[in-house]
């Protein structure tokens, strides 16, 4: 789809928001939450469902503000200067896509192995990790990805293999294990919904579409809130069955695929057959998805400074070797570390990132019209999350922080040396739309003072009134006694060709032939 030319609507960006983080996460996660969290682990779900929908506040209000492609880069941008520390998070939030790779193609091989053997080989899951990443890099490098509208069918196809397991499995479960009394303590489950805090990351893939989204002041918050709270209500749902389902013994022997275990009390080896499939699946597309969208777009930041022009029409422009260092990176993360390390330095990273994209909120909720308190809670649970996943797994699990310190020292390191022997720096604007959107926002009367004087000689006689919109729009009112339709037509034809791209989205135009409410006021 050349979303150059048509608009996505809300339920292609929900997608994209759901599918994003129902990916691989709750596959090879769910057994690390369950095990830490015991009976509390729908609980620590919950909490880190909570810490994501707080975020995805601020990623809708600065989505509708700064409509970019750069999507979290741009806001880090916007709200912190193109300086080292912002180059240092597009790094590691890179670092972090590539985890998020090593996590799918993890949590594939442990299913495949499953499926094929019923149990771990270590081999063949190692082949299995390496053989899923060289096809899904060798596919991209063919341009082949997953449209719209077929992500919206697979999306929809794994949230319904999980809502049948959950709702089978309520019939067989022994409940009585979610008590207070298997509780373990309130370190312990956040610490559990901490570790797979990553499976919840995928909601900020959506504004990356922002710039391309029909009525973006309506279905952006709708797509996050949305996309999120469906999220949670999964999880949580998927994590209490599991554990009524499952014995903590055989979650501690098959960890790494403890979901297709649980299915088998009431469904027997068709469920454990369903649900291995179901993450076959789920973790190709994510990793397919992943490859090509949102780890494409910081690997370009970070070597261009900004998106390519044109990046819009979805052509590689340059990226093909970031392409192959992805690959090549999660698979070498993969091989290297177990789960716990992967998921902990995941969640770790995008923990930091979402730390930062709160605070730029926090400190231009004039300009997104927020609520800063909002961020600012959200930013501190951000800051209370990365001290107590840091904090518990020191104090117990230290080995499980390796990666993780390797990944935030190497990303910093790279990101000083990268800087010091070239000359890439950040643009002031990631977009090449978005430097167009705000240059018009801040001289809008200079493009419409023509723009209007040609259509009052082709219309005849027009009232023009203007207010401020919201969203970072302007909003007009036309007062003519010509057709509206080829006045609105003109209008944007004329606006279009002086800032040489679609300019819709920055106008809010009404046209009538009476007078405007109140609010405007009257342009010369």
């Amino acid at each position: 789809m050349d979303r150059g030319e048509k608009k996505i609507g809300f339920w292609e960006a929900y997608s994209i928001g759901v599918g994003g983080m129902i990916g691989g996460g709750i596959f090879a996660v769910l057994g690390l939450t369950i095990l830490l969290a015991r009976g509390a682990a729908p609980l620590a779900f919950l909490f880190a469902g909570f810490i994501a929908l707080l975020t995805s506040y601020s990623y809708a209000k600065l989505s509708v503000r700064y409509p970019s492609e750069g999507g979290t880069v741009e806001f880090l941008v916007q709200g912190l200067g193109n300086t080292l520390l912002t180059a240092y998070l597009n790094t590691l939030l890179l670092a972090s896509y590539v985890i998020m790779l090593a996590l799918y193609a993890y949590a594939f091989g442990s299913y495949s192995n499953a499926l094929l053997f019923g149990h771990e080989v270590e081999l063949y899951k190692k082949i299995a990790i390496v053989a899923v990443l060289a096809l899904f890099t060798f596919l991209n490098f063919l341009g082949a990805y997953i449209s719209g509208k077929s992500e919206d069918i697979m999306v929809f196809g794994k949230v319904a293999i999980l809502l049948i397991f959950a709702i089978l499995g309520l019939f067989t479960g022994d409940f009585s294990r979610l008590s207070p009394q298997h509780y373990e303590s309130v370190i312990k489950i956040m610490t559990g919904g901490l570790i797979i805090f990553l499976a919840y990351e995928g909601f900020e893939l959506i504004a990356n579409t922002a710039a391309d989204i029909e009525d973006p002041k309506k279905n952006l918050p709708r797509a996050y809130y949305g996309a999120v709270t469906t999220t949670i209500f999964i999880y949580v749902l998927v994590a209490a069955v599991a554990v009524a389902n499952l014995t903590y013994e055989e979650v501690e022997k098959y960890s790494d695929f403890a979901l297709a275990v649980a299915a088998k009390p009431f469904l027997g080896d068709f469920g454990f057959t369903l649900i291995g499939i179901a993450a076959l699946l789920s973790t190709s597309s994510a990793i397919n998805a992943t490859l090509y969208g949102g780890a494409r777009v910081s690997y370009l930041v970070a070597k261009l400074g900004a998106l390519p022009r044109g990046f819009s029409r979805r052509i590689w422009k340059k990226g093909s070797e970031g392409l192959l260092i992805l690959a090549l990176l999660s698979a070498l993360f993969a091989l290297s570390f177990n789960v716990e390390n992967i998921s902990i330095a995941g969640s770790l990273g995008f923990l930091i990132v979402f730390a930062s994209v709160n605070y730029v909120n926090f400190k231009l909720y004039r300009e997104t019209r927020s609520n800063r308190w909002i961020s600012l809670l959200a930013f501190f649970l951000c800051l209370l999350s990365i001290a107590v996943l840091i904090g518990y797994n020191l104090l117990h699990h230290p080995d499980n922080l390796k990666s993780s310190l390797i990944v935030l020292v190497a990303t910093l390191l790279f990101e000083i040396i990268y800087r010091t022997f070239t000359q890439v720096r950040l643009a002031r604007f990631i977009d090449e739309r978005l430097r167009v959107r705000e240059e018009f926002l801040q001289n809008y009367l200079t493009h419409l003072s023509s723009v209007i004087e040609r259509l009052r000689r082709e219309f005849g006689e027009l009232e023009i009134y203007e207010k401020e919109g919201e969203g970072g729009r302007i909003e007009l009112h036309i007062r003519t006694e010509g057709d509206p339709r080829k006045v609105r037509k003109r209008f944007f034809t004329l606006l279009n060709h002086s800032l040489k791209q679609k300019s819709e989205g920055l106008v809010k135009l009404h046209i009538s032939r009476e007078e405007p409410g109140e609010g405007y006021d009257q342009l010369p």
